[in-house]
């Protein structure tokens, strides 16, 4: 699990840092974690690298760590955001940006090495993912970073819920068993497949996904699709992860 920690003050993001380390030595050594001074550093960096949790500090110059969340959701809503903080007053308001937990400052391992290793239990049990060999090298994919997957000519493109694609040489067949093995992920036309999960609406034109970009549905494909949608969005899970 790759973590990125945000916060404007030196000392504190130097202690968080030490933190993560002790994790690593102590709990599980697959973490890892880059550290910004600033918002807008990790938003500019999450348009060409992938985290799986967040730490972020609230009260930042600037764009703070609230309205980076905020920004953040407009094009992931799954990644894990954790609050570090001094204050008590954006409690609420954490939890309206999907936050995981809301810790207060100085954080201590009682407190944060849970935190993580909740998120960390999350990432390495429920997340398949694929083994991508793109032009830039090999990527571990996971599923639920994916919004859709399209061919176009022998390229496989996977866009991700960032807005970044991933591109590899091959078919979508090469693919297709891996996602369509989850039940989340749909094929509603032959050059595309869906994942359910960051769609927001189908209508003739097609699944709508959060990224506001349309996936099209055959023709004679539309009435099966809608019944993989409902079938979808009626799901005990579904259900119980809207409540």
């Amino acid at each position: 699990m790759h973590i990125a920690v945000c916060d404007d003050n030196l000392d504190e993001l130097s202690r968080i840092s030490s933190l993560l380390e002790d994790y690593w030595l102590e709990i599980d050594h697959s973490v890892t974690y880059e550290a910004f001074q600033s918002a807008t550093e990790l938003i500019e960096t999450m348009k060409v690298r992938q985290f799986d949790l967040l730490l972020l500090d609230i009260l930042m110059p600037g764009v703070t760590g609230m309205e980076a969340a905020k920004e953040i959701r407009l094009t992931d809503s799954e990644i894990p955001i954790i609050f570090l903080t001094s204050s008590r007053e954006y409690a609420v308001e954490s939890y309206r940006v999907g936050a995981k937990d809301y810790i207060m400052k100085p954080a201590s391992k009682n407190e944060i090495f849970p935190s993580i290793s909740k998120q960390l239990a999350r990432f390495t049990q429920e997340d398949t993912y694929l083994t991508l060999k793109t032009g830039s090298g090999i990527v571990r994919l996971p599923f639920s970073q994916i919004v859709y997957v399209e061919v176009i000519n022998r390229s496989v493109h996977f866009v991700l819920t960032n807005g970044q694609v991933r591109e590899s040489y091959g078919y979508l067949a090469d693919y297709e068993g891996y996602l369509l093995s989850d039940p989340h992920f749909y094929k509603p036309h032959r050059s595309y497949i869906v994942n359910l999960r960051q769609v927001t609406e189908l209508s003739k034109k097609g699944f709508t996904t959060k990224l506001d970009t349309t996936v099209p549905v055959s023709r004679d494909a539309y009435t099966k699709a809608k019944a993989a949608y409902m079938k979808y969005l009626l799901s005990p899970n579904e259900r119980r992860n809207s409540l």
